[in-house]
């Protein structure tokens, strides 16, 4: 990964309990001494519509408080007694899913430091016409309470037990597609939360492996198979490591026929030192979430898989660890892709764009699929260009590309078109090879890393490039992760998957 100033991301040492999040759906009505009873209220507080639902006394006594304190919050709650407490969510009669979601992060925020474990959701309160509120709500809590303390000796422990209560409750189908998203997002958290000495591509292997008890076709391209197979710009960033090279395929199959699939290419530097082009030392430890991208593929993976999508798709991840050893590769060597172009490596800390345009010609060559889309954290550009808010899209397709956009706005998981254009070209073009793996004339350098990656679309298959390295990880937290690794794209891919391709 090229940064082309230091960019400071750090996993937060947090000091949040890890939330185990147990839901149990009940047709029965909460009895009214309901130790901890949440409404949901239209956002005018309005709460005569709660009137059965609670006492007279308590909806006396919540009426006054509301008017004294004139409160806008969307989520409160009263203590009733030392024995009862009444939260109330104000929402629109009109919501997004998104902003429904994020509302579920609001209300694990507002609980996750009290000493509150056991809550009734009535969901007959809900008047929004929202569809599928409450399963929203709940998945954008469950989202939000993922946190990363494997490693800590000392781990806070609580557990949510949640009753959901009424007729407005989420389908089986529903269930088990936000719990499909929840497992996928969760285990690619895992994986870019994993320190470099635990996540080499060796380990990676054995993870991703697991995968086929759930019905994924794993394949596992070593460094042998791939010498032969002619795969050297995603050999050369692996071997200065004494770690192996490798290539990973997924494949899922929902369908019952030879219906082209859906292909999903993802970057998997494990440790990016730089190689001989050496990163300065200060923040080099953020390198061990460069594999983002794979994890993004194989997340995704796993959700369609464990939702049974119908849908043919495949994943496709080059994992390597990028080291500055005596087998390094060196500034200044050709090497021969796999496409048969070849590349003059002028900085080896371009290395992303080595692994991808070998698994971006292969899985175009091999599954011929409808579209690709590939993920890396390729660029510091792009953080330059669009911060932490949007990831760049880059495409030669006008339909992919705008399905990506539309989707990314229902998730929240936003894209931002960029340029691409032949113009950009003559600034990777080489004197010695087919072209060089980096600009070094200056400026551009996300668009001239997808211009790079172009190259590698022989066939002239939709494809979409999108530089997430400014989303991968979060230093603050955001509306659904505390902090750390995001996730981000799974579930941006499943809604692309699910609203235009099943």
């Amino acid at each position: 990964m090229v940064f082309l100033f230091i960019y400071s991301i750090h996993i937060l040492s947090s000091v949040l309990k890890i939330m185990s999040v147990n839901i149990n759906y009940k047709n029965v009505l909460p009895e009214k001494n309901s130790a901890n009873l949440v409404l949901f209220i239209e956002e005018n507080l309005n709460i005569s519509s709660l009137k059965k639902y609670i006492s007279n006394s308590e909806l006396s006594y919540i009426s006054d408080l509301i008017k004294k304190s004139n409160n806008k919050k969307k989520i409160t709650a009263y203590d009733i007694n030392s024995k009862r407490k009444i939260t109330l969510v104000s929402i629109k009669k009109k919501l997004k899913s998104s902003q429904v979601e994020s509302l579920g992060g609001k209300f694990y925020d507002y609980f996750k430091d009290t000493e509150e474990k056991l809550f009734d959701i009535n969901t007959d309160s809900i008047a929004s016409k929202s569809k599928d509120l409450i399963g929203y709500f709940l998945h954008g809590l469950k989202l939000k309470s993922y946190i990363f303390e494997k490693y800590k000796s000392k781990k806070f422990k609580k557990s949510f037990i949640i009753n959901v209560i009424g007729k407005n409750k989420p389908s089986v189908k529903d269930q088990i597609k936000f719990k499909a998203i929840e497992e996928g997002t969760f285990f690619a958290r895992d994986l870019v939360s994993e320190p470099g000495n635990i996540l080499h591509p060796d380990e990676y292997t054995k993870r991703l492996n697991s995968l086929k008890k759930i019905g994924l076709k794993i394949t596992v391209y070593d460094e042998k198979k791939l010498k032969k197979m002619g795969m050297n710009t995603l050999l050369g960033v692996g071997q200065g490591s004494i770690r192996g090279s490798y290539l990973v395929t997924m494949e899922w199959k929902g369908l019952n026929n030879n219906s082209k699939p859906l292909a999903f290419v993802g970057k998997g530097v494990c440790f990016d030192t730089g190689g001989i082009s050496l990163k300065p030392a200060k923040f080099m430890e953020d390198m061990t979430y460069d594999m983002a991208g794979s994890a993004t593929v194989v997340g995704l993976m796993k959700s369609l898989a464990l939702r049974k999508a119908k849908v043919n798709a495949v994943g496709v991840v080059g994992l390597v660890e990028n080291m500055p050893g005596g087998n390094a590769q060196r500034p200044g060597d050709i090497v021969k892709s796999y496409s048969g172009k070849t590349v003059e490596i002028l900085n080896t800390d371009a290395e992303g764009r080595l692994v991808l345009a070998d698994a971006l010609t292969y899985t175009e060559e091999k599954y011929k699929p409808k579209f690709i889309v590939d993920l890396a954290t390729l660029t510091g550009a792009i953080i330059v260009s669009l911060g932490s808010e949007y990831a760049g899209l880059f495409s030669n397709d006008d339909k992919l590309s705008n399905q990506l956009i539309d989707v990314g706005e229902k998730t929240e998981e936003k894209v931002w078109r960029m340029p691409l254009n032949k113009n950009f070209d003559k600034l990777i073009n080489s004197k010695n090879a087919d072209m060089q793996n980096i600009n070094y004339v200056g400026g551009a350098g996300s668009t001239t890393a997808a211009q790079f990656l172009q190259r590698f679309i022989l066939n002239k298959t939709p494809w979409a490039h999108l530089d997430i390295a400014g989303m991968a990880f979060s230093k603050y937290g955001g509306a659904l992760n505390s902090g750390g690794a995001t996730g981000y794209g799974v579930r941006l891919l499943n809604k692309l998957v699910e609203d235009y391709y099943e």
